[in-house]
């Protein structure tokens, strides 16, 4: 993610990983809170109780932690 003050910017590496993810593509995301609200619609697309969607939920959380640290592109 490139940073420059409150704006953001994801990589494409980054894109293309949350879309794997998630099967949703990020769109325009320009803040923390445009980021913040795609992974709140991520996770209320895919709810549920079950260990999957636990476990979905929980690599959608390491992705958007990922995004923040830059930790996605160092994997890549």
């Amino acid at each position: 993610m490139l940073r420059l003050g409150t704006h953001i910017r994801l990589t494409a590496p980054e894109i293309a990983y949350l879309i794997f993810i998630t099967n949703i593509d990020p769109g325009e995301i320009r803040s923390l809170a445009d980021l913040k609200r795609y992974i709140r619609k991520c996770k209320r697309h895919y709810w549920g109780t079950s260990w999957a969607t636990k476990k979905l939920h929980r690599m959608i959380d390491e992705a958007y932690q990922g995004c923040l640290d830059g930790s996605i592109l160092a994997a890549l």
